[in-house]
This record gives structure tokens, sequence and C-alpha cells, in this order.
């Protein structure tokens, strides 16, 4: 009896130490790394409303899962406030990495410099920040000026040379400001030719926003009731600006070009709503931004910034585009 208890107890003990070794395999074990066991990246993006900040968050939720990293989405809703409290939330989290596209590129930099004391490398997706002071690891983002100047194009294409514009605004984030100095600093050189004569006449905040747009281009067709052109930096406020035409019967009146290339911005040009938008490839920035943090934590250079060009989508392109149909 003594002998066979001595057996059961040494068969119990020998299975105890299997077990726990399987609890414990590492990277080469069999199975591979668990999910997210390379570390946790927090991503904070503007706006979930817009379509182009969940391509990016999906994208890089994607390609993040590649390395064995984790994503933790969350929303600013266009409020720095509430962005600063999740950065912060992230330090406390000691996050592997914080991605942060900002609701507003000065006044985000506080945090991004708590980031920095914390010793967690921040990375900006699409929007920059624009103090010098705050240490950004690396930018992916589109090359927005050049996407303006291509509008300023498309513009002046859209109202054969000549006539009146607005622009929609929105002066708080780094992406749009590079947007409208690219779109009136060609609109200037397009000027000197004899045969353009293409004028901006009010330049306004639309917030990025369908809603505040639609309301935006209402005052715009007070006050300038023969408007010939919109200039519109995302495709919500061109959607909204579309909106304010038609409910003031001028639909016909005001060529639109948007900027980013959202399905139902696409749709939009295909039904001859939106003239043209320079797009974005928002699940290559997502994707690229990732690839950087995880060089980084590799040791590797990384560069501090990473453009990516925009194409100019008109109807033709719609008309042929798959995704469409």
């Amino acid at each position: 009896m003594k002998c066979q208890l001595k057996a059961t107890l040494s068969i119990v003990l020998v299975l105890g130490v299997l077990a726990g070794c399987k609890k414990e395999a590492g990277p080469d074990s069999p199975g591979g790394p668990a999910p997210g066991k390379s570390g946790t990246i927090g991503l904070s993006v503007l706006t979930m409303n817009n379509p182009f900040f969940k391509e990016i968050a999906d994208s890089m939720a994607a390609e993040a899962g590649k390395h064995g990293f984790n994503v933790v989405t969350v929303s600013g809703d266009f409020d720095v406030a509430k962005q600063q409290n999740q950065v912060r939330d992230f330090i406390v989290k000691k996050v592997s990495a914080i991605v942060l596209c900002p609701c507003d590129s000065m006044a985000i930099a506080p945090v991004i410099k708590d980031a920095e004391k914390a010793g967690i490398p921040v990375f900006t997706a699409d929007i920059a920040c624009l103090d010098p002071g705050a240490k950004v690891v690396s930018h992916v983002a589109t090359d927005n000026f050049l996407g303006g100047k291509m509008a300023a194009e498309a513009m002046v294409e859209a109202l054969g040379g000549r006539g009146t514009v607005a622009i929609l605004d929105h002066p708080e984030v780094e992406s749009v400001i590079l947007r409208t100095k690219g779109f009136q600093e060609r609109l200037a050189e397009l000027n000197k030719q004899p045969d353009v004569d293409v004028k901006v006449v009010t330049v306004l905040p639309g917030g990025g926003d369908k809603a505040r747009s639609f309301k935006v281009t209402q005052d715009i067709l007070t006050t300038f009731p023969d408007i010939d052109g919109i200039f519109a930096i995302n495709d919500p406020s061109a959607l909204g600006a579309r909106a304010a035409l038609e409910n003031a019967g001028k639909a016909g009146q005001v060529k639109i070009v948007g900027f980013d290339g959202q399905p139902e911005g696409k749709l939009a040009i295909k039904e001859g709503k939106i003239y043209a938008d320079p797009i974005q490839f928002p699940r290559e920035i997502g994707a690229q931004t990732v690839n950087l943090i995880v060089k980084y934590m590799n040791g590797e250079d990384v560069p501090k910034e990473y453009l990516i060009p925009t194409a100019l989508y008109r109807k033709a392109d719609a008309d042929k585009d798959a995704s469409l149909k």
C-alpha cells in the first residue's frame, strides 16, 4: 500500500511539472507567441465618425497582430482635453508605444512630453504635432501639401479656369493646414496663366464635420450667392456642403472638390455630386506606422517623416471602380 501511494505521488508530481512547462512555453514553443505578447500599442484617433480613421485603426490592428502586438483604440472626438486624458491613461497602463492622430496639433504637445518622460515612444499618423519641443519618433501621413495642390488643379479644371471659390477649412490640425496651403499656393501659380482667373473669396472653419459644414455653407451662400466652387478639406465637409447646396437649390451652380476618397465620397463623385478628390490611403498609413514601431523596437533607424502621395480621383475613375458596383 505504501509503495502504491509513493508511485501515485510520483505520477502526480511529474504531471504537475509537465503542466507547468506547458504553461510557461515561450515564443519558440509549437504554439508560438500569444496575441499581444510583444506588447500593447495605444492609439487615439481624431474621431471614429470619419471612416478614414476607422480604416487607420483597423489596418494598425491587423498589421500589429502579425508582430504579436495588441492595439487599444480610443477616439478623441475632436476634444483635445479628452485625448490628453487618453494618453495619460496609456502612460499609466505602461503601453509599449503610443500613436496619435491629434485633435489639436499644438495643444497635444504636453502629454507627448509626459510620455517621453515615462519612456514611452510616441508616433503620429495622418496629423502631426507642431510643437518642436515634443518628441515624436516618426510621423506617417498623406502628402497633404501635394494633395492640396492637386485639389487646386481639379478646381480650375472644374470651373473651366474662371470663378470664385470658398474653402471649408479646419485649421486646428496640421494635415489640413498643409492641404489649404497647397491649394492656395498652387492656385496662385495657376492664376499667373492668362486663361486662369480663380479667386478664393472666403476661408471658413467647417470643423471637418458634415453637420457643421452644412451650416457654414449656408452662410457662404448668403454672403456669396454667386459662388462657383467650394474646396472642402475632407469628404464629410464636402458632403455637408453638397447637402446645403441641394437645400438651397444651387447644386448645379457650385462645383465641389473634396479630399479623402472614402467610399461615400467616391460614390458622390460617381453620382456627379462632388467633382473630384485627392484620395488618401489610410490602410497604408496604419500599416506603415506599425512597421516603423516594430523597427524602432528592434533598434533600427526610422525616418522622422514618411509621406504617402495622393492620387486625383474623378468621375471617370469612379465609373471604373469595382468597389462601387
